[in-house]
């Protein structure tokens, strides 16, 4: 089968909802990130109180309205100074737009839906939120009643398909090999895989002893309604992972389709849980600064041996040669075979 350059991640990212933020991540007026996918930007703004997510273009001209991957800032155009305030466009001289219906001016925006405090965003999705998530979609929402904020923001871009990029992250066999002095070192087992639709969960007990119980003295300080109490990583097709180690902090990432061959937007960030009441936010800083650096870690490593992997070793059907390691992965192309053949029968661009 051939089809026209990443058909497959354009459609994936038309058809389906996708994670960008959670709620605690933009408290203020004027908090936004930035998601680059395809040849496109989102944006996520924190528009007096609401999130509404927009691309990144004034409608004026086309101008780039935010410039940095995150932060906080007036929504305003650095051309001609449009500024989008609680809802509204102010537009400097607004009397002289005599010719045109200024008054429906708006950005071209994404619809957003929420699981728990987690929001989605989707161009024209097939389906609702909830039935894209299905049986994941409860577990989602028990990480996200307890999520406190961000701690840390990563984003380059991966030189590979993002299709490379993911299916790292979904098998962990390369762990022992490509990861002895960071994620290796939770000596993880064998643990097994929970499928909710397209969407899927790794649950893993951690077999180093002296960092389980390191991690449990480290969990007594944190008031956690929810918790698995082992290493957890949740695939939310097609784009997004989260992973956890004893629920003390959550990975979000994103590997994101590029329009260019072999590159893939990746963006991690490391969400915060709250303490006990009373607890010095201090006592655990060296602790989520150890975290952040770690992840960082393991996502250079992987990049680094996926950067070895050409897009043309890729195919929707399984690897001849799989190991049980590798039964998410399997299960990724599954369901990317499936997408493939409703686009083939609807004549969409392959």
């Amino acid at each position: 089968m051939s089809f026209a350059f990443d058909a497959l991640g354009q459609h994936l990212w038309r058809s389906h909802w996708h994670l960008v933020a959670h709620r605690n991540e933009l408290p203020s007026h004027g908090d936004f990130l930035r998601l680059k996918v395809l040849d496109q930007e989102v944006v996520v703004f924190n528009d007096g109180g609401d999130l509404v997510a927009f691309d990144n273009r004034c409608p004026h001209r086309g101008a780039r309205m935010f410039l940095a991957d995150h932060g906080r800032q007036a929504a305003t155009c650095g051309y001609h100074g449009w500024t989008y305030n609680r809802g509204e466009f102010l537009i400097p001289e607004r009397e002289r737009f005599k010719s045109c219906q200024i008054d429906k001016v708006d950005f071209r925006r994404w619809q957003t839906d929420w699981a728990g405090d987690f929001l989605f965003v989707s161009d024209r999705p097939a389906q609702p939120l909830v039935e894209q998530l299905g049986g994941v979609l409860p577990l989602l929402e028990d990480i996200s009643f307890g999520v406190t904020g961000r701690h840390d923001w990563n984003a380059y871009a991966f030189e590979c398909d993002w299709k490379i990029a993911l299916e790292n992250a979904l098998e962990p066999y390369h762990v022992p090999l490509v990861h002895p002095g960071s994620l290796g070192l939770l000596d993880l087992q064998a643990g097994h895989n929970e499928f909710h639709g397209r969407n899927s969960v790794w649950y893993a007990p951690v077999g180093n002893a002296r960092v389980a119980r390191s991690l449990a003295r480290v969990s007594e300080l944190f008031a956690l309604d929810f918790q698995y109490a082992g290493y957890m990583s949740i695939y939310i097709y097609p784009f997004t992972m989260i992973s956890s180690t004893h629920g003390l902090s959550y990975s979000l990432q994103h590997f994101l389709p590029s329009s260019q061959a072999e590159r893939t937007h990746f963006y991690s960030r490391m969400l915060t849980m709250p303490l006990h009441s009373g607890r010095d936010p201090a006592v655990v800083a060296s602790f989520l600064a150890s975290t952040a650096a770690t992840n960082r870690r393991v996502f250079e490593e992987d990049h680094e041996v996926c950067k070895r992997v050409p897009l043309d070793t890729w195919s929707p059907q399984p690897p001849a040669f799989a190991s049980d390691a590798e039964e998410k992965l399997i299960h990724f192309r599954a369901s990317c075979r499936d997408v493939q053949a409703a686009m083939a029968h609807h004549g969409t661009d392959l």
